[in-house]
């Protein structure tokens, strides 16, 4: 039977999901405030200001594999630290920079400390298999949170200490991560692989070749794809059409923001509780490519970019809170980690592309040619979503054995079980990794056969 998580996990997830916090706070800050900060610099142009702004996904999502295979051997918490030093230094790089180029640099190292997976992977060093889960939304309920603060948060900082200042803010929420992962994250006993939580190498083939998770990797590429190139044009479009600086645009985040929170929660109820995914999924690709071609039109509109943000918005936190879990859903039971390493990086790239590729079309195209690129996203995004396979409504199960078992048998043996849709046994991991239907699953049944092998 599952019990309720010990105290030592509670504070090993919380603690967790604050190292990520404070590394994500002051990286979300940026995106309202950068692209009129970027311009006054030197060197500046809209091509190297979405560079600046994108770069750091680049990096990150090149480094957020190897990052969490390294700690494998290394220890976590020694990764974390390093990457919080290369954050930190980045950091500092951009604050200090008179130059565009220097903030592309400085960004460049930023993304450098890609410590995602790692953390990740200590969630998982530090939780028990059937608290995993529990446990990782902690950690994805904080993203979602210092998202939402962040971009209402970004302006108004801005406005007290500058943006070179909010730079400074993330070397010193640097070390206040450091000094969590250090003094308050319990320290593993053991480091072990998970592969509900960690890529592995020899899984990655299968990861990429399944036509259903590329899909879903392609979604969050072009989410945030789309949302950083439109903050690379958004804070001005604001300027002209209500009036305000780029530090009172909070005003404008604020309540588009707790309104696209007030749709998402009933469209996950709806989605996960009466099972329709898919219905709730398209939806939400509509609402996006249409707050996209809204803003093809918005120019000198400002009640059509209110409701183009508010569409974008509520899209995006629907996107955000149900793509993680049709990745799991969609996932080989045993290649879950692998997956979701594979999705992290799809979604900095995206980032990368959102400000490259956005910046460089801004300068040839303007305003247009962004939302041109960010609707083609979407437009093809709406294709791979209406033509996507029913979701199994299935999630992941670990079972830890007790002893040696032949794997072929016991896999077989629990495939029987009520409400288990497949199941792997992998000897060396001591794990069995089950595809189940919760509402029907037997679990004391499955726990037996575990035992009993």
């Amino acid at each position: 039977m599952v019990g309720i998580m010990t105290h030592e996990e509670r504070r090993s997830a919380l603690s967790l999901a604050a190292v990520f916090s404070v590394r994500l706070l002051g990286l979300f800050m940026i995106y309202p405030v950068f692209a009129g900060y970027a311009g006054h610099l030197q060197d500046a142009s809209p091509a190297l200001t979405g560079l600046a702004l994108g770069i750091y996904g680049l990096t990150q999502g090149l480094l957020q594999i190897p990052f969490g295979l390294l700690s494998d051997r290394i220890g976590r918490k020694t990764m974390i630290v390093t990457g919080l030093l290369i954050f930190a230094a980045g950091s500092a790089v951009a604050a200090t920079s008179t130059s565009v180029v220097g903030v592309v640099i400085g960004r460049a190292l930023q993304g450098g400390g890609a410590v995602g997976s790692v953390v990740l992977a200590l969630v998982a060093d530090l939780t028990r298999e059937e608290h995993r889960t529990s446990a990782m939304a902690m950690v994805g309920i904080t993203i979602g949170m210092s998202f939402v603060v962040a971009l209402v948060a970004g302006p108004l900082v801005a406005g007290l200490i500058g943006v070179a200042g909010i730079f400074w803010l993330m070397v010193g929420l640097a070390v206040v991560g450091i000094l969590i992962t250090l003094f308050v994250v319990p320290h593993p006993p053991t480091l072990r692989l998970h592969r509900d939580a960690e890529a592995v190498p020899s899984m990655l083939g299968r990861v990429l070749v399944n036509t259903e998770l590329l899909r879903l990797d392609y979604g969050i590429f072009a989410l945030h794809a789309m949302l950083t190139a439109s903050f690379l044009v958004m804070p001005q479009l604001l300027s002209h059409g209500l009036g305000v600086t780029s530090d009172e645009q909070w005003y404008v985040y604020l309540p588009v923001l707790l309104l696209s929170v007030a749709v998402m929660v009933p469209s996950i109820i709806v989605a996960e509780k009466y099972r329709r995914m898919k219905a709730v999924f398209v939806a939400a690709v509509i609402t996006l490519a249409a707050s996209q071609m809204l803003l093809l039109a918005a120019a000198n509109n400002t009640a059509l970019l209110i409701l183009a943000l508010i569409f974008f918005f509520a899209g995006f936190n629907v996107m955000e809170a149900s793509l993680p879990s049709l990745v799991t859903k969609t996932a080989p039971p045993d290649a879950k980690g692998t997956a979701t390493g594979v999705y992290s990086s799809s979604q900095f790239l995206g980032i990368f592309v959102g400000g490259a590729l956005g910046g460089w079309i801004h300068q040839a195209s303007g305003d247009v040619g962004v939302f041109a690129l960010t609707s083609l996203l979407a437009g093809l995004w709406l294709v791979l979503a209406i033509t996507m396979k029913q979701p199994s409504y299935l999630t992941t199960r670990l079972i830890r054995l007790p002893h040696a078992a032949d794997a072929d048998v016991l896999a077989r043996k629990l495939r029987s079980v009520r409400g288990v849709a497949e199941a792997v046994v992998v000897v060396e991991d001591g794990l069995a990794y089950l595809k189940v239907d919760s509402k029907v699953f037997d679990a004391d049944a499955a726990e037996m056969l575990a035992g009993a092998a």
